[in-house]
């Protein structure tokens, strides 16, 4: 399903969005995530798809490869720790904490009664885990009965309290609510709601750093198309904000890629306002799984988000193993079932002539996807790919091999 976004504008970039989320701020956020051990170092590969492209029949295809950012695998590696980094030097103003000795645990003896608490469907919460063991401060986290056992056990391992409800994602943030005014607790969340706006706000221009690399490593042009996952819209307000203020009229075409069940970014467009999902909102994309969108996120979309699409489980779940096959001229990549997301949207589109004429897709179109994740649940990744994630890595690093060699 697509829905055009008629409120969607081109042009400079607004001055109420820049006070939110700006260049300058995810430049520096980018700087002082530089120094963090938790992510590996340098940009994130930004693979082309040439054998891909032809066969969807546009340009180019680019892929932001977020898999590698770092061992926890995933985006949410650079929202998170940004946003517990900024949280701290506001409660501790005087302290005048030095970003790269927070986060190398250099006041771990002033921090360790400090606790954090979020909700998660997996990967904010393992990246907020793990900047909290990096600083020395306490992290609780709350997990719905949809998260997968490996993702559990992933954020146990970074030293994070495990607290599981039989609700799906939005009852967990309510939880989480509640237990952080029992205890004095601070939420650190990635989704925003009415008085809950700076944290939300500080995830998001950690993001800005995956348009910050794209656009210095791209080398075909300006990006004429971005696919981005939908989940709350956190991701993709972080990144289509960069670009807007950075690209101007020349920005990007922003399409929205949520699954059918899981469909609030799509309702927020219809109502023009931020919305609930419509369905179960029990999708294999656990990531993208969310009933309602931020509104802080939704205030970005609404006016740069260009198009909406909902998509099957099915498509993603092909779209991984694409993704894991390659081909003569297409590295292979492990992307996980919501990393995926972007190119199932892509497909899908690009397989309808109503689709590509309204979306201008074509054969001078450059598109960019985002890989958010790789295999962060790697038994589940086998089970839908047929396919170890460590035997996908390993034709990779032949194919980089033997594409060194040409």
């Amino acid at each position: 399903m697509l829905h055009h976004n008629a409120n969607a504008r081109r042009g400079r970039y607004d001055d109420s969005l820049r006070e939110i989320l700006n260049i300058q701020a995810a430049d520096e956020s980018r700087a002082w995530l530089s120094t963090w051990e938790g992510l590996n170092a340098g940009s994130t590969p930004l693979w082309d798809l040439p054998d891909l492209a032809a066969r969807l029949r546009v340009g180019s295809i680019s892929v932001k490869d977020e898999s590698n950012r770092s061992a926890l695998g995933s985006f949410k590696a650079l929202g998170a720790p940004i946003a517990l980094i900024r949280l701290i030097r506001r409660l501790w103003p005087d302290q005048d904490f030095v970003p790269a000795k927070l986060t190398a645990g250099h006041y771990k003896a002033l921090l360790q009664d400090f606790t954090v608490i979020s909700a998660t469907d997996g990967n904010h919460g393992r990246a907020l885990a793990a900047a909290a063991r990096s600083i020395g401060c306490k992290c609780v986290i709350v997990l719905h009965r949809h998260v997968n056992d490996e993702r559990r056990v992933a954020i146990e391992q970074l030293g994070a309290q495990i607290v599981q409800i039989e609700g799906n994602y939005d009852e967990s943030v309510k939880e989480v609510a509640r237990r952080a005014g029992e205890h004095g607790w601070h939420v650190v969340s990635d989704t925003s709601y009415d008085g809950y706006e700076t944290i939300p706000r500080d995830v998001m221009q950690g993001y800005g750093t995956i348009a910050a690399e794209a656009i210095e490593q791209r080398d075909k042009g300006s990006y004429t198309h971005v696919f981005i996952q939908g989940g709350v819209g956190g991701l993709a307000a972080g990144v289509v904000s960069y670009f807007a203020e950075h690209d101007g009229d020349r920005r990007p075409q922003c399409v929205i890629v949520e699954p059918g069940q899981a469909d609030c970014l799509f309702q927020s467009a219809v109502q023009g306002q931020a919305a609930r999902a419509t369905g179960s909102v029990d999708s294999i994309m656990a990531g993208l799984a969310c009933g309602e969108a931020s509104p802080l996120a939704w205030h970005f979309l609404h006016v740069l988000a260009d198009v909406f699409i909902t998509i099957p489980d099915d498509a993603a779940i092909e779209a991984m193993r694409i993704f894991a096959a390659g081909s003569e001229r297409d590295v292979p990549i492990v992307a996980g079932e919501s990393g995926a997301a972007g190119l199932a949207g892509l497909i899908q589109v690009a397989g309808s002539a109503e689709d590509r004429a309204a979306l201008g897709l074509g054969m001078e179109s450059n598109v960019l996807l985002l890989n958010t994740e790789g295999a962060t649940a790697p038994e589940l990744y086998r089970q839908l790919t047929g396919l170890r994630a460590d035997d996908v890595l390993e034709t990779q690093q032949r194919w980089l091999g033997q594409q060194k060699r040409l």
